[in-house]
Order: C-alpha cells, then structure tokens, then sequence
C-alpha cells in the first residue's frame, strides 16, 4: 500500500510516556497497599505524595479499581459478653457429656452482624446434637429482653424434657428472668467457666 513500515510500529511520543507514568504509579499502588493492606485510596494518594508522586485521588482511586485493590476494613471488637454482676453462676454440666438425641442440651450465645450502617446483634440457641438453630432473635441492643425472646422461640417448638441450657456467664443468660423461664420450664442451668470461651465453643463456632 506504499506504507513505510516504521508508521506501522509509530506511537505518538505523549502516549507512549503517559502509558509509562501510569504503570510506574500503579506499581507504586501495589507496593502501598501491599505494606499497608488498611490503607484506602485517600491515605495511598497521601504516600505517593510522600514518595514525591504528585496524582489526584480520584486517579488513583480508579486505578485502584482496575487493579482489584481495595483497602481492608480493620474490625473493631466489640463485646457481647458482661459477666460483672451479682447474679448466681452455674455450673457447668456439659463438659464430657456425650449426646445420643435432640434436645439433650441446648447452647445459647450472642454475636454481631455488621451491616451497611452499623451492626446489630444476633442472639441464638442451637441444639448441640443436630447443630440446628432453634430460637433466634436481632436487636440493637444487648438487653436481656433479646435473649429472652430468643429462648421462647426455642421453647415454643421444642421439647424441653431433660433438657440442658448452657450459655456463657453473661448477665442476658443470668439475670432473673431469663433464669426464671429455664426453672418454670424444668430445665437444667449450665455455665462456661469465667473467662473460657471454649466451654461455649459449639455456639462459637457456628455464629
């Protein structure tokens, strides 16, 4: 066609350097958020200025999305057990129990889901032997009233014959009425020991 072909292989010289830089940054990119997995784009635009890498954080926030990097989100823990009060402890009465049916022992215990505004907190019983929730309810609180309503769930549809209710020695599964709806129902009280979250660790490791 009478091309020449070095036009074939010709880039504009502004293109070719612009391509250079960008690769250069989001090398740079990778290499920060490598050593700081917490860090979002904000607080990488402010290290490459550190690093003498002058770009606009919106920049760096889009190669940040064509390269699949996002800034981890540091957990806060949050508590959901109190044990400080004067209520009675129980023992505990499942440790080296081996279980033949459902409904032998029931273990309770709270967590937290983090949703798009905040969290809310989950309060659970699940039956040890079929690893089956049978009473739940979610609030914002920790009153005792979530557990509460989470066991009469549970007793509500299930047998409570023979029955043993283990929890933590927090203050939802101690305090009067929650104590006084297990004994009006015949069932047995079972704590963890203070400080030992693996007396409980059945409902741990489902929540």
């Amino acid at each position: 066609m009478g091309i020449k072909r070095s036009t074939l292989y010709y880039q504009p010289k502004g293109n070719f350097d612009k391509k250079i830089k960008e690769t250069d940054i989001k090398n740079k990119i990778k290499d920060i958020s490598y050593k700081h997995p917490y860090y979002g784009y904000r607080r990488i635009t402010a290290q490459l200025r550190r690093d003498k890498v002058i770009v606009n954080h919106k920049k760096v926030l889009k190669m940040m999305k064509e390269l699949g990097i996002q800034g981890r989100i540091k957990r806060k823990y949050i508590t959901t057990t109190n044990s400080k009060h004067n209520n009675k402890i129980y023992s505990n009465l499942i440790k080296d129990k081996e279980l033949t049916g459902i409904n032998q022992v029931w273990c309770a215990d709270i967590t937290y889901i983090r949703i798009l505004n905040g969290f809310v907190y989950l309060a659970a019983i699940i039956d040890i032997y079929s690893r089956k929730i049978v009473g739940y309810a979610i609030g914002k609180t920790l009153s005792p009233k979530l557990a509460i309503t989470a066991l009469n769930m549970a007793i509500a549809t299930r047998n409570t014959d023979n029955l043993i209710h283990h929890s933590d020695q927090g203050i939802q599964y101690a305090c009067k009425d929650y104590i006084k709806i297990l004994k009006d129902n015949g069932i047995r009280i079972s704590m963890s020991g203070k400080g030992n979250p693996y007396d409980n660790a059945t409902a741990l490791i489902i929540l």
